[in-house]
C-alpha cells in the first residue's frame, strides 16, 4: 500500500468515528497534505535504497517563491550566525545527485570532489551537457536536499540554507526507479570519507535488515573512526504504525532523523523507532529544484537535511568537538515535549539557534532534563489514617476527662451546699424547742 492510500485509509476510518467530522473526500485531502507527492516509488520497501521524499515537484520553476519557509521563520538567523555560517566545511550529499546550475547552488558545490555511481544506459543517448562528477539531477531530489543544508541567500526569495557558507560534495548514487543499492551506498560513503567531508547526508532508506558487518554497516563504521558525522533520514513508512529499523538510520552512531510538523509533533508518515535521534520540520519544507527555483515537498528526506546544516555549522564553530559530540549537542538542545526521548521524536525537535548558543562545553551524550524539583526539599504527603490519629485520641480523651471533672464538681458543689442547708435546719430547729 502506497503511503497516499494508507493516509486516505486511515482518515477515512476516523471519518466513520462518532463526534468526527470528516468526509470521505475531506480526509482524502487530508492525506494529500502530507502525501501529495509521496508515490509508492518513493514510499514502499524496494530490494535497493528508496528515497525518503516525493520528487514531484516540476523544475525549473519560473518564478521563485518569495516569502520565507515556516521552517525557518522560527529560526533567529542573528543569533544563529552570530558565529559561523559553515565556512570550510564540507558536507556530502549522497542522493540523486546536485545540479549546479540553479543560482542558489552554483557556488556551494565542489564539483571536483563530485561522483556519479549510476551505471549508465549504454542504449541511451548521451545527453547534451551529460556531467559525471555527481551535478546531473533528472530527480531534483538531491538537488532540493543540498538546498536546505547549503543554498547561498538569493534576491527575490526568503529561502536559504542552514549553513550557506558550507560546501557541498555532490555524489549521484541513486534515481527515481531505486537504483541505488546498498553496496553503492557504501562505496559512496567510502568516498565522502576520501574527500575529507566532515558530515555525510543520507535521505534514502531500505526496511531490509543490514548486519553491522555487512559492507554497508562497515562503511558507516568506517566514517564514524574518521570523525564524520552521519545523518541519515528515518524514513516515510509510519502511517502503519508499526515500528520497524531503517538502514542505514538505525546502525549505531548515525543521527537518524524523523520529520516534524508545524506543531513541533511527528508527521503521520515518519517512521518511529528506538534509533530515531531527533526530529527536523520534514512537511511543506521548500528547497531548491534543478536549473533554478524552489518548490515545497515533504519527507523525512528534508528532515535529514536540515539537521545536517545544523551539524555543519557545529562543525565550523568548534572544529575541535568529535563527531559523537556534535550528535549529542544536536540531541541535547532539541525542544522536547517530554523530559527524556521517545520513538517519535527522539531527543525532541531539533532547534539550530540552541544547539549554537547552548554550546559552553562538548557532551558525549544526551540527558534527560530534571525535574523541576529536583534537588530540592518537597512537602511530603500526610499518611492515610483510616481510623483516628494519636492527637485525635488524645483530644477526644481530654474532653471526656473536662466533662468527668465538670461532673464532680458539680457534684461536689451540690452535696456541699445540700449540706449547708442541713445544718442550717437543723440549727434553726434547735433554737426553736428550746
Amino acid at each position: 500500500m502506497t503511503v497516499r492510500k494508507a493516509a486516505a485509509a486511515l482518515l477515512a476510518a476516523c471519518a466513520m468515528l462518532p463526534g468526527t467530522a470528516y468526509a470521505a473526500g475531506d480526509a482524502s485531502a487530508y492525506a494529500s497534505e502530507y502525501t501529495s507527492a509521496y508515490t509508492s516509488v518513493y514510499a514502499e520497501p524496494s530490494p535497493g535504497m528508496a528515497l525518503t521524499g516525493s520528487g514531484e515537484c516540476t523544475f525549473p520553476m519560473k518564478q521563485q517563491i518569495s516569502g520565507m519557509p515556516w521552517a525557518l521563520q522560527r529560526v533567529v538567523f542573528d543569533r544563529l550566525w552570530q558565529d559561523t555560517k559553515g565556512k570550510g566545511v564540507r558536507v556530502a550529499v549522497i542522493d540523486t545527485g546536485v545540479d549546479v546550475d540553479n543560482p542558489q547552488l552554483t557556488r556551494a558545490v565542489d564539483r571536483s570532489a563530485g561522483l556519479d555511481l549510476l551505471p549508465r544506459d549504454k542504449n541511451a543517448p548521451r545527453e547534451k551537457g551529460e556531467r559525471t562528477d555527481g551535478t546531473t539531477d533528472p530527480v531534483g531530489h538531491g538537488t532540493k536536499v543540498a538546498g536546505i543544508i547549503a543554498a547561498r541567500p538569493r534576491e527575490g526569495t526568503g529561502f536559504v540554507g542552514l549553513a550557506p557558507e558550507a560546501t557541498i560534495i555532490p555524489i549521484r548514487q541513486n534515481d527515481e526507479k531505486g537504483s541505488g543499492k546498498a553496496s553503492t551506498l557504501a562505496t559512496a560513503i567510502r568516498h565522502a570519507i576520501r574527500q575529507h567531508a566532515q558530515v555525510i547526508n543520507i535521505s534514502q532508506d531500505t526496511t531490509k535488515p543490514l548486519a553491522p558487518n555487512s559492507d554497508l554497516g562497515l562503511a558507516i563504521q568506517e566514517a564514524l573512526r574518521a570523525d564524520v558525522v552521519v545523518v541519515a533520514s528515518a524514513g516515510n513508512d509510519g502511517l502503519d504504525g508499526k515500528v520497524k529499523k531503517t538502514y542505514p538510520a538505525a546502525y549505531p552512531g548515525v543521527l537518524a532523523v524523523a520529520a516534524s510538523d508545524r506543531n513541533n509533533e511527528r508527521a503521520p508518515f515518519s517512521q518511529a523507532g528506538d534509533f530515531v535521534g531527533v526530529a527536523a520540520p520534514g512537511v511543506e519544507m521548500v528547497s531548491t529544484v534543478p536549473k533554478g527555483g524552489q518548490c515545497v515537498d515533504s519527507g523525512t528526506s528534508f528532515s535529514a537535511p536540515y539537521v545536517a546544516g545544523i551539524a555543519a555549522l557545529l562543525r565550523a564553530k568548534h572544529p575541535d568537538w568529535k563527531q559523537n559530540q556534535v550528535v549529542a549537542q544536536i540531541e541535547q538542545t532539541a525542544e522536547r515535549a517530554v523530559k527524556g526521548r521517545d520513538d517519535f521524536v527522539g531527543w525532541g525537535v531539533a532547534d539550530p539557534v540552541r544547539a549554537l548558543t547552548e554550546d559552553e562545553r562538548p557532551i558525549d551524550r544526551p540527558t534527560p532534563d530534571r525535574a523541576v524539583w529536583a534537588g530540592r526539599d518537597v512537602p511530603r504527603p500526610a499518611a492515610l489514617t483510616l481510623g483516628e490519629t494519636p492527637q485525635e485520641r488524645d483530644a477526644r480523651l481530654g474532653t471526656y476527662a473536662l466533662i468527668t471533672a465538670g461532673v464532680l464538681i458539680a457534684a461536689i458543689a451540690g452535696t456541699a451546699v445540700a449540706l449547708r442547708d442541713h445544718r442550717r435546719r437543723r440549727g434553726l430547729a434547735g433554737r426553736t424547742s428550746g
